[in-house]
């Protein structure tokens, strides 16, 4: 069986897929181009992409041979589905590996937005640090803060936990039904059942839900006039989900003191309103970025190329 992966993926697990398979590797780690994947559907039986592949209709049109896409990574909506069922191709990912690394960048960058670390860290670098004083980059306590949840799944209970128990924060959350009652209980969560009365009652928001059309620009100028002024938006969740123009201007203003991305729209490109502000930290896309993380992605999507070639259920299927 011919397996096509798309970006360099970690070495225990391009081993193994070779060992098993007819693999071909992408050792430049170079993007592929859509005509590129276009002809790896017509040429493997299986296409192990990443995030960052854009597999529309018109790639999968060229998928006459492949019957599965293993994708690297729990995030979906860079895959046309729909497109894929019409043409008999299985669609699988990787969740529940990337849970807790996922969580840790969460708080990293709410730690770095509150206590102004990366305007530190650059004006450190830049020579301009005078010394200590009283005045000097004053950020947010965290204890006692509300944290706001869009979302209720796997990594925005790992970043309550974090938030709740490591830094003495309330737990707020906002999704389409309540979460497990022992989970709720565990955090003392409150409820919300209409995302812009979330927003106004938390001092930071994080956001934990799917991209795709239903929730893009989810965070727009509304929703972000409904947060606290002062308040701190977090997002590791898919880029799409913010009006990045209506984001910068509330920085700019003074309504938002601060906020820590990890995704973007169009990555790798950066919405250029974000990059001369100083209350923004911007990260390039590391919410899985542990070697244990990645290795156990990768391991993840070969145990469904696995199955799928032993002609059984595949464990992590999602169309």
């Amino acid at each position: 069986m011919r397996v096509r992966v798309t970006r360099r993926w970690p070495d225990a697990v391009e081993q193994a897929l070779q060992q098993r398979f007819e693999a071909v590797l992408n050792d430049a780690d170079e993007p592929l181009s859509q005509a590129e994947l276009a002809q790896a559907m017509a040429e493997f039986d299986v296409l192990c992409p990443t995030v960052s592949d854009r597999l529309d209709a018109a790639v999968l049109a060229g998928g006459s041979r492949c019957r599965l896409i293993a994708n690297y990574g729990v995030g979906f909506d860079h895959i046309d589905l729909a497109a894929a069922t019409a043409r008999g191709i299985a669609v699988t990912n990787t969740p529940g590996v990337l849970t807790d690394a996922t969580a840790d960048i969460a708080l990293t960058l709410l730690l770095m937005a509150a206590r102004r670390a990366g305007e530190g860290e650059r004006e450190l670098r830049a020579g301009q640090w005078s010394g200590w004083r009283p005045t000097h980059l004053v950020g947010s306590a965290l204890a006692g803060r509300t944290l706001g949840l869009v979302g209720m799944g796997r990594i925005a209970i790992a970043t309550a936990r974090r938030a709740k128990h490591g830094f003495g924060m309330n737990i707020a959350y906002y999704g389409r039904r309540e979460c497990d009652p022992a989970v709720a209980a565990e955090l003392d969560a409150e409820f919300f059942r209409e995302l812009p009365d979330l927003l106004a009652a938390s001092d930071c928001v994080s956001l934990h839900v799917p991209g795709g059309a239903e929730t893009a620009n989810l965070i727009d100028a509304a929703a972000i006039a409904r947060m606290k002024p002062g308040s701190y938006l977090i997002n590791t969740a898919r880029g799409g989900i913010v009006d990045h123009a209506a984001l910068a201007g509330a920085l700019e203003r003074g309504h938002l003191a601060g906020a820590g991305l990890d995704v973007y729209p169009h990555e790798p490109q950066v919405p250029a309103a974000l990059l001369g502000l100083d209350n923004v930290v911007l990260l390039p896309h590391l919410g899985s970025a542990t070697a244990e993380t990645r290795i156990a992605m990768g391991m993840k999507a070969l145990a469904n190329v696995e199955a799928f070639a032993r002609g059984e259920p595949l464990p992590d299927r999602i169309a």
